[in-house]
């Protein structure tokens, strides 16, 4: 009797928290999320409820962990998850700093979104006495998405990086080609306009530029080696773009993802330095890389079976 009353008022109060939503589209459009369905938006930007015992993971216990369904924010791990019997992915603790509390507009209820996007995962409640934490976690399946473990441990081999030196086609024609290396993609990177056109980029007015992202195996390649070929296939002291190709688009830039990258970009640099060369790369933070309607620009030469004009591997180390 108490489940099945727990069932009925989560299900009222979510339908009345939907219709409660004011959806801005300028912020949809402006920042970068996966393409949601109609009933994933209906229930991640409007803030709508699945009905009980419907979601795929309500009674689903694998291991992995359960990221946000728009952002890939990671929100859960398994070893959270628990069965409350009340029709809904249930939690009993989040991935610190993952989750923001919103009191509901009637002080009854305080729901759950992602702290990265703010897409709406369901409502947060204590003292039920469910489990030793007191606390569960009552969020909509649509809202997840699941990651196995062995994906996960996959992923642990994997690492990130990017890089920008002139034309992304001859940039990323090397780097496809190099050991270790699992996939490449061009894209942009740098500037303060979301998802630009390679229109509006070869302006030269967006403040991007022409870049990779590289997934590379860490078992078979270090990010010091991938380090050496950005170095040894452009020329880093031009400082108008690369090649006969001139522009802001087409800088030399090695966006970092973290402090450990940094220092070994910035340690590669002063060796050039050392040897007399006027390094003009950039080291800079990371930050949105948008390859979307790029599909023409991917995989150039191999597509072509031409090669690079601007990029000729010269040993410097």
């Amino acid at each position: 009797m108490i489940q099945k009353t727990i069932i009925a008022l989560c299900f009222i109060f979510g339908v009345q928290a939907q219709s409660n939503f004011t959806f801005n589209p300028k912020t949809m459009q402006e920042t970068h999320y996966n393409k949601l369905t109609p009933d994933e938006e209906r229930v991640i930007v409007h803030k709508g409820t699945e009905r009980p015992f419907t979601g795929v993971y309500d009674n689903f216990f694998e291991t992995g962990n359960y990221i946000c369904k728009r952002c890939n924010a990671l929100l859960y791990k398994s070893t959270t998850k628990f069965d409350a019997h009340c029709g809904w992915a249930a939690f009993d603790g989040e991935v610190p700093g993952a989750i923001a509390r919103i009191k509901d507009a009637d002080g009854k209820r305080t729901e759950i979104v992602c702290a990265r996007c703010q897409a709406h995962l369901g409502h947060v409640f204590t003292g039920e006495g469910l489990t030793p934490t007191n606390t569960r976690h009552c969020v909509n399946s649509l809202s997840l998405t699941f990651v196995p473990q062995a994906e996960l441990d996959k992923q642990e081999k994997q690492a990130v990086a990017y890089f920008a030196s002139g034309c992304f086609w001859g940039t990323e024609y090397w780097f496809s080609k190099a050991k270790g290396v699992i996939s490449t993609a061009v894209g942009y990177m740098g500037g303060t306009l979301a998802n630009p056109s390679y229109k509006q980029v070869s302006t030269g007015n967006t403040g991007h530029v022409e870049a990779i992202k590289v997934l590379y195996d860490t078992e078979k390649t270090t990010y010091e080696e991938l380090i050496k070929l950005f170095f040894e296939t452009h020329d880093p002291t031009q400082t108008d773009g690369q090649g006969p190709d001139i522009g802001t688009q087409y800088l030399s830039v090695i966006f970092y993802t973290s402090k450990a990258q940094k220092e070994m970009a910035e340690k590669y640099k002063k060796i050039l330095s050392d040897k007399g060369l006027k390094v003009a790369t950039k080291i800079v933070p990371a930050s949105d890389f948008y390859a979307e309607q790029m599909e023409y620009h991917q995989k150039y030469y191999d597509k072509t079976g031409k090669k690079p004009y601007c990029h000729i591997y010269t040993k410097k180390f």
